[in-house]
């Protein structure tokens, strides 16, 4: 098949006012203008949509656009139409438009007005469309976003399916498949699916030079770290995704009650909002979108400098879209992403309700994310290898544009260690998930592990001198280079691969990664900042303040817990609160605590500030939303009715632990509350007085240390709310 040649330089100029073609953009056009299938691979910001509306403003005829974002098409169409005296020259059809709209559309196709039709993959699969279609005089079908036929796409879409046998009908007329990410395997998915394996292919590099990637330890400090990036980067336009709905309003209302300019963006709001959103955005009346991923697709706004990504997506392809939206002019981008692996743990319960073969692949896609949040490589060289794309990370454009290269990580030679862990999985019958296997190495017995007798092993124990954090991390490790992997049918069992069998018998090199992110698995862990320039909390002032605790608790003849927990003291060393109002603010402490304890504290803070010369971060002192501050009022109102706990939780749709958690917020922020009544029908007074005699005696109010002390004799439940008891009685 021939390429006429044609020329593109005059069309270009007249229609677009461009006097060059960007990359592969004129290869592209004259496949498609010769009538070639043809199937194009291009990064986000590439130019992909030129590709496809020069030839059709060039070609006899209606080119036919499917896409399956309603946002993107009015976008193009706007674009289009602004290079046109014709309205009709673009077109959307889809299910928001009334019957005199679509008999407009039809009549501008019927009379050659209309140049591209930009058409919702659920539309085109409408009888009373594809006959209407059939007759007219079509010059090609271009099917963007096309990773979403594919089950290995991060956007799968059922109804794109379809397409292949509806295009048939409207003759023999050339496809045009573009995507901004796809792996050789979804290339495969793609052109199988289409019925294009002729096609000409035009795969760009996926480099994108100019984008800086970071991943971040994701603490429970996430959004003061978020709020403290934005402020350093203020006027600018940035995108913050998170995988949730209740997440992207929560984050919006943080980020506008911390005086920045942001607005959400989510499937659940109407489309009236949604649209006034995104125009916000584009207009640069809002500075910052907080989002779930339906945001952004095809959103051509070259100048968002920064992506933030709160919660890590469930694939590389998703990643590598979401990013690739910052920096789409070639200026500064930068990639932030919040890691912590019970968020890979909770997308991996998601999955458990999906088909296996869904699980599989689900499972499949998550693993390449960990690869890439925890890896000590070039992180630009991991990305572009999962495109199928080398990079050289010495001489490569962009090469030192990432966290690892600017920090490198330390590095230890780890292989005993990963032989005596790949033996104990083996030896315990490759049956037990993570957590069993690290109870198994620390010696530490639980009911599963007494029930395989597995405390009477001689290996039970043998990792005891490393702590369980560091076993945790190698299992990832060796997880991500495929020495053991999770088993899908028993879910997430560790198996050992063939790679993993020979390693045992012939050990090599592991060179474990050192700074790892170790996730705090007890809810009261004390807060460290994130690394970021360098800020933290101040060990010296945690000391003193830690002195302070003690000689307070002793007047008032409390535990020092009882005054302020460590996530509190641990704050105000991060914050130096100086006045009733600011310590008010500090995790934990809230306007009660405040008045009964504080006055010693800000005095103590205040002297040391001005003694040591520092600069109070006072814009970081993160405020809260007060959104469940009406749900605080609530339980307050309805305990002291003595309305039953059960009742309480069940009229605001809460678990019983969900409503105790938020009881506890109260009762350490320094409010009254009492829940006496409830505790007499749940134990009797002997039983209060000894475990209320436990906590006042206790170095800690930590719920495990008191469950190890009783020994199985109350539950967590049981001790939680008599802490709460307790708290209200002495503290409050």
């Amino acid at each position: 098949m021939s390429n006429k040649s044609i020329d593109l330089y005059a069309p270009l100029k007249k229609f677009f006012g461009f006097t060059k073609f960007k990359g592969l953009q004129e290869q592209v056009i004259t496949s498609i203008i010769n009538n070639h299938n043809t199937f194009v691979v291009m990064p986000t910001g590439g130019g992909k949509s030129l590709c496809y509306q020069l030839p059709a403003l060039m070609k006899e005829g209606t080119a036919i656009v499917v896409s399956p974002l309603i946002a993107l098409m009015k976008n193009q169409v706007d674009a289009i139409r602004g290079i046109s005296e014709n309205t009709g020259v673009a077109h959307v059809l889809n299910s928001s438009l009334n019957k005199g709209e679509i008999n407009q559309v039809k009549h501008d196709i019927e009379n050659g007005i209309t140049k591209l039709l930009y058409v919702a993959p659920e539309s085109l699969i409408k009888e009373e469309y594809v006959a209407f279609l059939k007759d007219q005089n079509i010059s090609f079908v271009a099917i963007d976003e096309a990773h979403c036929i594919s089950e290995w796409g991060h956007d799968f879409r059922p109804e794109y399916r379809n397409l292949r046998h509806i295009i048939k009908q409207f003759g023999n007329i050339p496809v045009i498949g573009l995507t901004a990410t796809a792996t050789e395997k979804v290339q495969e998915d793609i052109l199988k699916t289409l019925g294009m394996t002729n096609a000409n292919t035009f795969k760009a590099s996926f480099n994108r030079p100019n984008l800086f990637y970071e991943v971040r330890p994701k603490t429970k400090n996430v959004e003061k770290d978020i709020i403290r990036f934005i402020k350093q980067n203020l006027g600018k336009s940035g995108i913050v995704y998170c995988l949730s709905r209740k997440k992207v309003e929560e984050i919006a209302q943080v980020l506008q009650v911390n005086g920045i300019n942001a607005v959400p963006y989510h499937a659940g709001l109407d489309a009236k909002t949604r649209v006034k959103h995104q125009d916000m955005f584009l207009m640069e009346d809002c500075d910052v979108v907080v989002a779930t991923i339906a945001f952004g697709m095809g959103i051509d706004k070259p100048d968002v400098r920064y992506v933030i990504h709160h919660d890590i997506p469930k694939s590389l392809e998703s990643y590598y879209q979401e990013t690739g939206r910052a920096g789409r002019d070639g200026g500064e981008g930068i990639c932030l992403t919040f890691y912590s692996y019970k968020d890979i743990e909770k997308l991996e319960k998601f999955m458990a309700n999906k088909p296996v073969a869904e699980q599989e692949v689900g499972h499949a896609l998550l693993q390449e994310v960990v690869g890439y949040a925890e890896t000590s490589m070039n992180r630009r060289k991991y990305l572009l290898h999962y495109f199928g794309e080398t990079f050289d990370e010495v001489n490569g454009e962009g090469a030192d544009m990432d966290d690892n290269m600017r920090n490198p990580k330390k590095k230890h030679e780890a292989k005993d260690d990963v032989k005596t862990l790949l033996t104990v999985i083996e030896k315990t019958n490759e049956q037990y998930k993570p957590k069993e296997i690290v109870n198994t190495l620390i010696g530490k017995k639980n009911a599963l592990l007494t029930s395989h007798k597995t405390p009477n092993q001689s290996f039970f124990g043998i990792g005891e001198e490393k702590d369980a954090n560091y076993w945790k991390a190698l299992i990832r490790q060796i997880l991500v280079v495929n020495l053991i992997r999770k088993e899908i049918e028993q879910y997430g069992v560790i198996k050992l691969t063939d790679k993993g069998k020979a390693f045992i018998k012939n050990p090599t090199s592991f060179m474990m990664t050192e700074d790892h992110i170790y996730d705090e698995d007890n809810d009261e862990a004390i807060i460290t900042n994130a690394k970021m320039d360098g800020g933290g909390t101040d060990d010296k002032l945690i000391k003193i303040l830690k002195d302070l605790r003690k000689k307070v608790a002793k007047q008032q003849n409390v535990p020092p817990f009882a005054v302020f927990q460590d996530p509190s003291i641990n704050d105000m060393a991060l914050k130096y609160p100086i006045t009733m109002d600011e310590l008010a603010k500090v995790h934990g402490v809230g306007e009660g605590k405040a008045r009964k304890f504080g006055n010693e504290f800000i005095k103590l803070i205040a002297n040391y500030v001005e003694d040591n010369d520092i600069i109070r971060p006072d814009d970081l002192i993160v405020k809260s939303t007060g959104v469940n501050s009406g749900l605080k009022l609530y339980i307050i109102q309805n305990t002291d009715r003595k309305l039953p706990l059960e009742d309480i939780a069940r009229s605001k749709g809460l678990e019983m632990n969900e409503l105790i958690k938020e009881m506890e917020a109260i009762i350490y922020s320094g409010t009254k509350l009492n829940i006496d009544y409830s505790l007499d029908n749940l134990l009797d007074e002997d039983q209060q007085e000894e475990i209320y005699e436990y906590f006042m005696e206790a170095e800690s109010d930590k719920i495990q240390e008191a469950l190890d002390e009783f020994d199985g004799e109350y539950d967590e439940e049981e001790l939680r709310l008599m802490r709460i008891k307790f708290i209200n009685d002495v503290a409050n």
